[in-house]
């Protein structure tokens, strides 16, 4: 399979299908048969041949320029392709309710003289992530092309007669005009065209194409006659009705910046394609990272992205989302009472290393917020078992000598340590816990739990503040290789060495100095200490004297940051305006959340960080944590 691009711009879906494309409209991913499946195409293209059938040229190709948005408050999305002969718009969009992708091609003829092009659609399955073992069919009494792999099928058919084809080892005889009419070859490619017929300057002809995906090649075949036959109109007005539908549903808030009214609600319809209609999970973001090269995946649900993001939705308005993405987690549970570091959106574990305390905390925090929000008792009746295991671990999983929680790997998945954010996460958690605890007539357990909590609280004051440095602390109990601790030991900083029941040993720095974005946390969302406590205030000025990008603006996580080159994230640019708008400083509040404006794409999606010499997305694109942090700000600000 080719090697495909990090970076995709617009994405297209219903909850269960996903499909990243990038600006020029060309596809890089499709994952089914849920938003985090396998990858299940390698190239999907479409073009002309030359009229003397010298050359095919691609409309995602720079023989054209591009120009894209998506249909004004829809999640179909339109590229147009220009050259000095025609004019052509292609429009994607995939059914809500049924698992097809729809593209629709309306090709202009803008030159002065007649034009006969011929269409080319190639497709070049991967089915379930696989190159070996296709097989690509095409059925000549039914006019359709097909791939198939064990129980996964992709058919496709368009809206015109196909002229010619080719099933297996497609795209060399393509390149050298000479379609063979092979029907069957166990082999990935296939490829047809279609006779336009003769264009006259400034008239247009119009063809669709239909792509279903479906456990049996029977099942997708339904769903393409079906598709084929209700016809493009029908389908793009019900699609577009559908995403309409979603957003009459939405929070109305006063927001007089159309730029950012816009982005709110492009929001909404992010939210509704990066979670799994049918479960409720949401992911992190759509695929970009499968073999691990800079990150560990995207596409994948985990409690702390997501409880940020069901904060942000129910914000939104969509309270049934959140509830049902609850109950998804409800399902995941550990029989310990922790939740694991994440998962697939079916509730499969996924790959993990090692446990993230934070998370526990957070869906605890983000059960009761919406409980709070919505006051649905059958809700907190069905989470209570939940809440209550969960919260008794959290009580359980404390280290005696510092108070705060036992170690574990930070909310950014990278240091093992006893972290002041994960700590204001399970103090949340806790006093989340203690509310429903108190509803539900279990005062001494709801007091235990607050008790509990405080005690993390008056840890993170007492033993978490840095006097020299005037600061908290990021960790206590930060654990190093060898050759850092032989260097933290040399410059004279507390270290210490323990060792497992195995004898291995653990190099461990007693305080992590570092300023991080996440020590915001510890007032925002969590309400452990007060914006307006001093050692808060002045945590956050060194906040945002360190972090601050110096070239590009925004903030970055912390100082030193390495992850694709230590760049300004939007969630970091966000955290620190709703803290700026809490402590007042309004006008600073709103040049970061302004900042933060200006670097939505070019179709008002969010990606993870913006690079801080370029200026431009630097990763994982649309980022399902950004587009959460800017609702929440916008709920702060307006």
């Amino acid at each position: 399979m080719r090697k495909k691009p990090y970076l995709i711009d617009g994405i297209i879906g219903n909850g269960r299908m996903l499909l990243g494309l990038t600006k020029n409209g060309e596809i890089q991913r499709l994952a089914w048969p849920r938003i985090d499946g396998l990858d299940q195409v390698n190239r999907q293209w479409a073009g002309f041949v030359t009229e003397d059938e010298s050359d095919i040229h691609f409309f995602h190709e720079d023989a054209y320029q591009h120009e894209q948005a998506y249909i004004e408050d829809t999640n179909i999305l339109q590229t147009n392709h220009n050259n000095e002969i025609y004019n052509i718009e292609q429009l994607d969009y995939v059914l809500p309710n049924q698992d097809v992708w729809v593209r629709d091609f309306m090709i202009k003829n803008i030159s002065s003289v007649e034009k006969k092009p011929t269409f080319v659609y190639f497709s070049d399955s991967s089915l379930q992530s696989q190159r070996r073992f296709q097989t690509t069919m095409f059925d000549v009494r039914n006019d359709r092309l097909s791939h198939y792999y064990r129980d996964t099928a992709m058919v496709i058919a368009a809206s015109a007669q196909i002229t010619s084809y080719q099933a297996g080892k497609a795209f060399e005889q393509l390149m050298q005009n000479n379609l063979e009419g092979r029907e069957i070859l166990n082999d990935s490619e296939g490829v047809f065209t279609i006779d336009l017929g003769s264009i006259p300057p400034g008239e247009s002809r119009k063809v669709s194409f239909f792509i279903s995906l479906a456990s049996s090649e029977e099942e997708a075949a339904i769903l393409v006659d079906n598709a084929k036959q209700t016809g493009e109109k029908t389908l793009r007005e019900a699609t577009t009705n559908y995403w309409h539908m979603i957003l009459d549903k939405r929070e109305k808030r006063n927001i007089p910046d159309k730029v950012v009214n816009d982005l709110y609600k492009r929001s909404i319809l992010t939210f509704h394609l990066l979670q799994n209609k049918e479960t409720g999970a949401f992911i992190a973001g759509p695929e970009v990272d499968e073999d691990y090269d800079y990150s560990g995946g995207y596409a994948y649900c985990w409690g702390r992205d997501a409880a940020f993001i069901a904060s942000a939705v129910d914000a939104a308005g969509y309270h049934d989302s959140v509830s049902k993405f609850y109950r998804f987690v409800l399902t995941t549970q550990n029989p310990e009472g922790y939740w694991d570091q994440r998962h697939y959106t079916d509730g499969v574990l996924a790959p993990t290393w090692g446990i993230q305390i934070d998370e526990t905390g957070s869906i605890v925090w983000g059960m009761n917020q919406h409980y709070q929000q919505t006051k649905d008792e059958a809700f907190r009746k069905e989470i209570w078992p939940s809440v209550k295991k969960a919260a008794d671990f959290l009580v359980s999983f404390v280290d005696l000598e510092t108070g705060l929680p036992m170690p574990s790997k930070d909310l950014w998945e990278k240091r093992e340590g006893e972290h002041l954010y994960s700590t204001a996460a399970v103090y949340g958690g806790l006093m989340g816990a203690a509310s429903i605890a108190k509803v539900e007539g279990e005062l001494d357990v709801a007091e235990a739990y607050r008790k509990q909590a405080e005690k993390m609280k008056e840890a993170v004051i007492t033993k978490g503040w840095n006097d020299e440095k005037d600061h908290f602390n990021r960790s206590l109990k930060l654990s190093l290789t060898k050759g850092q601790y032989e260097e933290a030991k040399e410059a004279g900083k507390k270290v210490s060495i323990t060792e497992n029941e195995k004898g291995v040993k653990n190099y461990i720095l007693y305080e992590d100095l570092t300023p991080d974005i996440s020590l915001l946390g510890l007032s925002y969302p969590f309400e452990m200490i007060e914006e307006t406590d001093e050692q808060m205030i002045k945590t956050a000025n060194v906040i945002e004297l360190t972090c601050t990008s110096k070239i590009v603006g925004g903030v970055e996580r912390f100082p030193g940051d390495v992850y694709i080159g230590g760049n300004p994230w939007l969630i970091s640019t966000l955290w620190l305006s709703i803290y700026k708008f809490r402590t007042g400083k309004k006008d600073k509040a709103i040049e970061l959340f302004s900042w933060t404006t200006e670097h939505a794409n070019h179709l008002g999606l969010m990606p993870e960080q913006i690079d801080k010499e370029t200026n431009q997305p630097a990763w994982v694109m649309p980022l399902t944590w950004s587009h959460a942090m800017y609702v929440l700000t916008i709920k702060e600000l307006v």
